[in-house]
């Protein structure tokens, strides 16, 4: 699925939430099911710099696509960081770093969240970007 689709389906479920309580709610659910990385990724060389809360972001490549997995010590995070996998893995290097991700100021994330997750939300992207980067010039 294309990352507009799957972000329209994003901005949909949390379109079905009045109040911000049950937005955290909803994210904190996200959380219980972020695709955990695998114990060995969970170095210093796997951490988010500029995360208010520990999260390691492990990234390969599969047949030309991206797949990315994680963890953090804190569950909100775990929830932000599950939405960003849901739009962003299992799709290709220059997709991911085109993506402008509207849905995070569409359905209010970014403004609901302290100043520090915000900064931990934008060292999330900025690292799966990188990591885009990083395959897409390796790959030629």
């Amino acid at each position: 699925m294309a990352i507009p689709e799957i972000e329209a389906q994003i901005i949909s479920e949390f379109s079905l939430f009045e109040d911000w309580m049950d937005k955290y709610t909803y994210l904190i659910e996200m959380g219980k099911t972020l695709p955990l990385i695998d114990e060995k990724y969970k170095t210093n060389q796997y951490v988010i710099t500029g995360c208010q809360s520990q999260v390691w972001l492990f990234a390969e490549q599969k047949e030309g696509r991206i797949i990315f997995s994680a963890d953090s010590d804190a569950i909100i995070t775990k929830g932000i960081v599950n939405l960003l996998i849901r739009v962003l893995s299992n799709q290709t290097p220059e997709d991911i770093i085109e993506a402008k991700l509207e849905f995070i100021n569409t359905i209010g994330l970014r403004e609901h969240l302290s100043p520090t997750r915000s900064n931990g939300l934008t060292s999330m992207i900025k690292q799966m970007k990188l990591y885009a980067m990083a395959f897409k010039l390796k790959a030629g």
